[in-house]
């Protein structure tokens, strides 16, 4: 086919990604996206989701020779295309090993170029453009809120059909991402990397949000939710709390993020530590709840001080050691805002996966409530619940002589392992009887499945 650069102009939007250009472009010339990318040579396949599909967040890398040619299909000059295209100008062995002069492209997923990708706002382009197309563009968490039509723009790495969600109803939303770019001030004058006290906070809450079921006093999230699944999530709740878990969350992100920043809430932690002479946190520290009246729960306090192993306790930890001058040399153990990757909050992407293979798996019905009978579950959560409190009461025996400590933790952390032995067992033995294909059960506990099978053989005796 012939181009004419420059015929119709079609200027990028700031952080759009190549691959979204290049469908707009198409749009403007009438063609499908496919028949113009027809015109590089391309050195990989474009990524797809699990069951089929083109990927939304897909991205390309372009040669120079590429470079060149897109910029005389869009009718821009390549400085403008590399100030808006975050993944303008990155080349790899695939791009360079073909011949010079020829344009060539190279499919990636957004994620891996330059960050988490959203969807764009289709009203905004359409006011900027005259058109309302799809735009995908790199947007970190908090600016996924679009405050003129009131959307929170969701991730584009998913497999769902949404690109946003009306948040019209939620204003305390938008209000969150105002308030955040003062809150991303106050953490670079502490010296603190914005991305990073976000990205622990966001932590924080996602894991209070799992937890959040079994609390009986929450009230703000399930309204919200509702909301933003236009009034009642209904029957797909499960769906809903992962497609709408960031917008509905964002408020109490940013003010996590606030409260971790601010020296006042570090004097009361500790306080709490017992400042010159060590002691255990308290489960009623004035730290937590501090915390709990600040996200509007002023119950929350003991919950948030007992969640051990978290990333809220990590960092109290960390900023306790710093303060102390007990940590060691730099790295992770005295850097309040390093996240450890089992912290990391699951992806919407991941858990729609999940929530998938859930939903296929032979016998799964409504998942883990409706196939694993209640005194099975009542057994695994009380042995689990019994390890924890094993492991909490190790917090106290750590001082006396050598001899008698380091028998006294022994004999706990066998007994301890023990339990959480009993729990896997059991917990393995329900997803078999659930119907989980046993090769898929061995998988998750990292064993063989002809030693999973006896190990299940020998706790239904023992069960029996």
């Amino acid at each position: 086919m012939t181009h004419h650069p420059g015929l119709l102009r079609t200027a990028p939007l700031p952080m759009e990604t190549t691959s979204s250009l290049i469908c707009r472009i198409a749009s403007r010339y009438g063609l499908e996206a496919k028949a113009l990318r027809s015109c590089w040579q391309w050195r990989n396949y474009p990524p797809g989701h699990d069951g089929g599909g083109a990927r939304a967040d897909a991205e390309v890398l372009l040669n120079a020779a590429g470079r060149q040619l897109l910029a005389g299909l869009c009718g821009v000059e390549e400085d403008v295309l590399a100030r808006a295209l975050p993944s303008w100008g990155q080349e790899d062995a695939k791009l360079s090993a073909g011949r010079n002069g020829v344009p060539a492209a190279a499919w990636r997923t957004g994620g891996a170029v330059a960050g988490p990708v959203a969807f764009g706002c289709r009203l905004c382009t359409a006011r900027r453009t005259g058109t309302a197309v799809r735009v995908v563009r790199y947007a970190p968490r908090w600016e996924r809120v679009c405050v003129r039509h009131g959307r929170w723009l969701l991730d584009a790495d998913a497999d769902q059909p949404l690109e946003y969600l009306d948040v019209r109803g939620v204003p305390e939303v938008a209000a969150a991402q105002r308030r955040w770019t003062g809150v991303a001030r106050r953490s670079a004058r502490a010296g603190a990397e914005p991305e990073r006290v976000f990205a622990l906070a966001y932590a924080v809450v996602a894991r209070w949000w799992e937890q959040a079921l079994n609390w009986e006093r929450e009230t703000m999230w399930p309204g919200r939710l509702h909301q933003v699944a236009g009034g009642n999530a209904g029957t797909e709740l499960d769906w809903w709390r992962i497609v709408g878990r960031d917008a509905v969350v964002f408020p109490e992100v940013v003010a996590v993020a606030d409260a971790l920043l601010d020296p006042a809430m570090a004097e009361l932690e500790w306080a709490d530590s017992g400042a010159v002479r060590p002691r255990a946190l308290p489960a009623d520290g004035a730290f937590c709840r501090r915390l709990g009246e600040r996200v509007g729960r002023p119950w929350l306090g003991p919950l948030a001080a007992t969640d051990y192993g978290g990333p809220l306790t990590s960092w109290m930890g960390a900023v306790i050691r710093i303060r102390r001058g007990a940590g060691g040399p730099p790295g992770y153990d005295n850097d309040p805002w390093w996240l450890r990757q089992e912290h990391q909050a699951a992806t919407m992407a991941g858990q729609l996966r999940v929530l998938g293979k859930e939903k296929k798996a032979p016998g799964s019905g409504t998942m883990w409530r409706a196939t694993v009978p209640a005194e099975q579950r009542a057994l695994i959560t009380s042995t689990i619940e019994s390890a924890e409190e094993q492991l909490v009461q190790l917090r106290g025996v750590q001082t006396g002589p050598t001899a008698d400590v380091a028998q006294q933790l022994l004999r706990s952390l066998r007994h301890s392992a023990a339990l959480i032995d009993n729990a896997w067992k059991r917990t393995a033995l329900a997803a078999a009887n659930a119907g989980i294909p046993l090769e898929e059960v061995a998988q998750w506990a990292d064993v063989s499945p002809g030693t999973l099978m006896n190990m299940l053989a020998a706790r239904q005796e023992d069960d029996g």
